[in-house]
């Protein structure tokens, strides 16, 4: 499997690691991520009207969505 998860390799409940960003985020999702990178896939959503964005609950129970390639499995 390449770096990169799939959306169909990444499924709800699946446990993935934040592996980049590509865009910019608030500095206390940085924070965030630098302390703790992984999470739970807790659902997927549709960006820029064709691509899958997946949905990941992080530690403190904050919810943010990244791009396919952003993540991996676990």
């Amino acid at each position: 499997m390449s770096q990169a998860a799939t959306s169909e390799a990444v499924q709800i409940g699946s446990k993935v690691r934040i592996i980049r960003v590509r865009d910019r985020i608030p500095a206390e999702l940085v924070e965030l991520l630098k302390a703790d990178a992984s999470g739970v896939v807790k659902g997927f959503r549709t960006v820029d009207g064709k691509g899958i964005g997946v949905v990941v609950q992080l530690s403190g129970n904050q919810t943010a969505w990244f791009f396919d390639d952003e993540i991996a499995l676990a």
